[in-house]
């Protein structure tokens, strides 16, 4: 047998050099010994160069590579060798990737599927705690991971928190980002991480707050949050209280005559909460340029939330929403329609300032779908915190953040829409269209519109009170 020496479990750039070499020599599958550093050998593997190539270079579908690359990270020993004989196969059938039927692609594409599901629920359940670390803050979290793919995914959590001077410890391999290198360390042991911090006091409060027993579903729990991985957060030592309440507390629920919702110290605490948490985002790119997270604004028991596309230049300086020209046009119009601004909760479909640098001006620039989709988060648990009787998107970024897909304000304005949950949404413009209208008649039409569906919506919202 031929040995084949990787430099760890994870090495797939050691791997297809190798699997290139031994395929172009004609070895077969079973005469290979995939040896990773520090492992055992087999007796019967010798150090011996692969047989000289046959048919020279190759290619294979870029499907192979992305399965191979996900595939590797397996904790399965036989990974090697099933990529390699699936490497060999689909190199004289590249049509093989596209056949689900195939028991080894079959296979093999179970082994990435694991890996993809491993590398999702470290993103989801790493927990990090603040430790002092030479005079300045880290954060520390404990993970334990199914598969080998922690250097895999460092990269989305050195974006994700770029700022931050972080370390991630596992059994098996430590990861530590300091603002600008990522470096490695052997593995660690819980011990060796912090047992908690006082933001998990607040954490826990928030989570106690947007807890619904209506909608518990145990099962659907279960298997997106398994049990081993409650140990690792925080808010799951309350998960089992609030299940064991949950049906009495649905049962009170749909005993109590429906009212307005009451906005209580625990939802104010949620709140505040989350929007500490949303000043230090990171999301998506954006922050990066922007001068300041801006959150919304409003009372919590508001029944009309209203959302628009994202802070101007004037708003992101000021960390308030609607406070430019725009702002200032909608305040008119709503005095005009006769709806009381100061009983109106207003935030954005993007909480960062989008725009491109020209000179000294700071131009702005639509958000793209990833950017709304990544803020898209922030406004659900808006909604779930105030729980509007009526939400209205005021143009097509808040449109599509609001119904979850790209519609036509033209075709859309005007009507109702049913939500889930049982709220009523409304589509129309957003302010800064009526100001951008260059003909003086047609930005008159417009803004009488405008203010006609305000007014309908505010007579909406009291039939509904």
């Amino acid at each position: 047998m031929y040995r084949a020496a990787l430099t760890g479990p994870d090495d797939f750039d050691g791997w297809r050099e190798a699997a290139r070499r031994f395929a172009a020599g004609g070895v077969p599958a079973a005469e290979i010994d995939w040896q990773v550093d520090g492992g055992e050998a087999s007796l019967l593997a010798f150090d011996a160069p692969a047989p000289p190539e046959q048919g020279g270079a190759f290619s294979v579908p870029r499907a192979f590579l992305e399965l191979a690359e996900s595939a590797i990270l397996h904790r399965d020993p036989e990974r090697f060798a099933l990529l390699y004989a699936l490497l060999v196969r689909v190199r004289d059938m590249p049509a093989l990737m596209e056949d689900r039927a195939d028991p080894l692609l079959r296979r093999v594409e179970m082994l990435a599927k694991a890996v993809r599901r491993d590398m999702h629920k470290m993103r989801a359940f790493v927990r990090f705690r603040e430790v002092e670390d030479e005079g300045a803050p880290r954060f520390v979290a404990w993970f334990e991971p199914d598969h080998h793919i922690v250097r895999a995914n460092a990269g989305f959590f050195v974006r994700r928190f770029a700022s931050m001077r972080w370390s991630i410890l596992t059994p098996e391999l430590s990861i530590h980002w300091d603002g600008e290198t990522l470096s490695e360390s052997p593995g660690a042991t819980r011990a060796d991480a912090p047992q908690g911090d006082p933001i998990e006091d607040v954490w826990k409060r928030y989570y106690a707050s947007i807890f619904n027993p209506a909608r518990l579903k145990q099962r659907a729990m279960l298997s997106e949050m398994p049990r081993k991985y409650w140990r690792n957060l925080p808010e799951a030592a309350l998960i089992p209280d609030l299940v064991a309440g949950a049906q009495a507390r649905e049962a009170a629920m749909i005993a109590t005559p429906p009212k307005p919702p009451a906005r209580t110290s625990n939802a104010a605490a949620a709140w505040s909460a989350l929007r500490d948490e949303a000043m230090a985002c990171t999301r998506c790119p954006l922050y990066r340029d922007a001068t300041q997270t801006v959150f919304g604004e409003g009372p919590l028991d508001a029944p009309l939330m209203l959302i628009g596309e994202q802070p101007g230049d004037q708003e992101d300086l000021a960390g308030r929403p609607f406070v430019g020209p725009a702002g200032q046009l909608l305040d008119r119009a709503l005095d005009e329609a006769e709806v009381d601004r100061a009983r109106l909760y207003v935030t954005n479909a993007v909480k960062h300032f989008k725009h491109e640098r020209r000179g000294k001006r700071r131009i702005h620039q639509t958000p793209e779908t990833p950017e709304i989709q990544a803020c898209r988060w922030w406004l659900d648990q808006e909604l779930d915190l105030l729980q509007p009787r009526i939400i209205v998107a005021l143009g097509a970024t808040a449109a599509r953040a609001l119904l979850g897909k790209a519609v036509t304000i033209s075709r859309t304005r005007g009507a109702p829409i049913a939500l889930s949950g049982g709220a009523e949404g409304w589509v129309t413009v957003h302010p800064s269209f009526l100001l951008r209208v260059p003909d003086e008649a047609r930005k008159a039409e417009e803004r009488k519109r405008f203010v006609k569906e305000l007014r309908e919506i505010g007579a909406r919202v009291k039939a509904l009170a």
